[in-house]
């Protein structure tokens, strides 16, 4: 497979899972989360980094520090967008419409980065720089979502307010 058809498989690829993102997250928001359902997508995600057992997949470690830092930075939309609230003795997560636009300009931002990086390193060695990318973006966002859980889930249903929704 060339180059050119890799990325353009690559990038329906990117697209689709950003859409099913974006449904399995406002489906999310009808149901109670628990701690669990906060924690185990890292964890899962993180069997994606057996893809190091290939060498052609190795890039310079500077290189992966990089692409995990500034996944962490393009979380701080994540995080901000990501509210939790109390009702029914359940923690539930808050719709927001600025997530999916958020998440389709983080989309857009990493088709652009994508076509850049290319140009550097071959075609292996972008993937699992953007896999350490979405990774640096997971982690930070699922932790503080499970930090702001617990807050909510240890105030209880009788402490819990409008405040809480904001």
């Amino acid at each position: 497979m060339n180059s050119s058809v890799a990325t353009v498989v690559a990038s329906v690829i990117a697209v689709v899972f950003a859409l099913s993102v974006i449904v399995v997250r406002m489906r999310a928001s009808r149901r109670p989360t628990n701690a669990r359902k906060i924690l185990i997508p890292p964890v899962m995600m993180s069997t994606g980094f057996l893809m190091y057992i290939f060498p052609f997949t190795h890039e310079r470690f500077e290189y992966a520090v990089i692409a995990f830092l500034a996944g962490c930075v393009l979380s701080y939309p994540l995080i901000l967008t990501s509210k939790m609230y109390m009702r029914d003795g359940n923690v539930y997560l808050q719709r927001s419409k600025a997530f999916i636009y958020i998440l389709l300009g983080l989309l857009v931002l990493r088709m652009i980065l994508h076509s850049v990086v290319e140009q550097y390193v071959d075609i292996y060695q972008t993937g699992s720089l953007f896999f350490v990318l979405a990774f640096g973006m997971l982690l930070p966002w699922r932790l503080a979502m499970y930090m702001q859980y617990r807050r909510i889930s240890e105030r209880g249903p009788s402490e819990s307010s409008v405040e809480s929704k904001a």
